[in-house]
């Protein structure tokens, strides 16, 4: 089967509300800038003196939460150190896997559960070659121009390594102040998300519309994984229903038709889309029994659980890349409000 053929969702971000971004720090809580030494990321959350619960809390502490819930399968997205919707999803349905209450917020005992996991939350890692030389190109906004290319590829080193390590490229560079990400040879520090335990096959996979998030099931009704995720908008309904995984697509091609968005500009052109992490799909197309819809990856990590989607359901790069090792042709798939 051809299933890039049948990719058809598009995946222009529409801007989100300013209510659904993170909120601003609150009085005597912490910001972003406050040190996020390896060290002191890497220590917190580990004494019950200096936890914190829920919003009042450390960046340095956020950092390591967004870390352990990427390594136990239960993603906040992007990390990027600070709190938000996605994170407190992430806690929840961490607790709730854990038979804990469900609250969302990073308590004494979602501290110990996630402790379990002893592994440093940011680790050493090398510039190398391969990640100076890319190649890197900057990605054109139309479909026209995204056709001439041969891929679409990273736009930065930047953007690769964030990628790469699951995080935002604002907070690796907070990361590592004074680093020359494009000197081989820098010693820096990324998220340990690497050589996490493998996630087991699941049996069904449930997207909730107003939790913006998919939760993967295993046979036994166990919840193993959940991802935030983007689906569906006012023009684009997501199909409510069940329905079943048709096949997986890795490193789709993306075939842009105008005739099926309602956004189309005048003028605009069927176009063949080459594979990349900035094809509009991202990186895996999971097609489902509805036709024209998927599961897919993005661009844009940082606007998933924060905006819309043309009716697909949309993941980070690296969330739906390890989702289609553990799903395949026959998963259920319910869509629900």
């Amino acid at each position: 089967m051809k299933l890039a053929a049948a990719v058809t969702c598009l995946t222009t971000v529409l801007l989100a509300s300013l209510s659904a971004l993170p909120a601003p720090a609150a009085a005597g809580q912490p910001a972003l800038s406050d040190s996020l030494a390896a060290e002191l990321v890497n220590a917190a959350g580990k004494e019950a003196s200096v936890r914190g619960t829920g919003r009042h809390i450390a960046a340095a502490a956020i950092v390591r939460a967004q870390v352990l819930l990427d390594r136990a399968h239960f993603s906040a997205g992007e990390i990027d150190g600070a709190p938000g919707s996605n994170l407190k999803a992430a806690l929840a349905g961490f607790q709730k896997a854990h038979d804990l209450a469900a609250d969302g917020t990073l308590n004494a005992a979602t501290w110990d559960a996630l402790n379990s996991d002893p592994s440093d939350a940011l680790i050493g890692y090398t510039v190398s070659e391969q990640d100076v030389a890319g190649p890197y190109q900057a990605v054109p906004d139309s479909m026209a121009d995204k056709a001439k290319l041969s891929s679409l590829g990273f736009a930065s080193i930047e953007e690769a390594l964030g990628e790469r390590f699951h995080v935002s490229p604002a907070l690796l560079q907070k990361l590592n102040p004074g680093k020359d990400l494009q000197r081989v040879g820098e010693q820096i520090v990324v998220p340990h998300v690497e050589g996490a335990a493998p996630l087991p096959k699941g049996a069904r996979i449930v997207i909730s519309k107003a939790g913006r998030t998919l939760t993967l099931y295993d046979t036994a009704g166990k919840a193993i994984a959940q991802f935030p995720s983007s689906s569906g908008s006012d023009h684009d309904p997501l199909p409510i229903g069940q329905w079943k995984v048709n096949g997986i697509s890795n490193k789709p091609v993306y075939w842009y038709n105008p005739k099926l968005f309602w956004d189309a500009k005048p003028g605009d052109a069927s176009a063949k889309i080459p594979a990349g992490p900035n094809n509009p799909v991202g990186v895996a197309w999971i097609d489902l029994s509805k036709p024209h819809y998927g599961i897919h990856g993005t661009p844009v990590p940082a606007a998933i659980g924060k905006t819309q989607s043309h009716g697909c359901i949309r993941l980070t790069n690296w969330d739906v890349a390890l989702l289609i090792t553990a799903v395949g042709a026959g998963t259920d798939v319910v869509l629900q409000d």
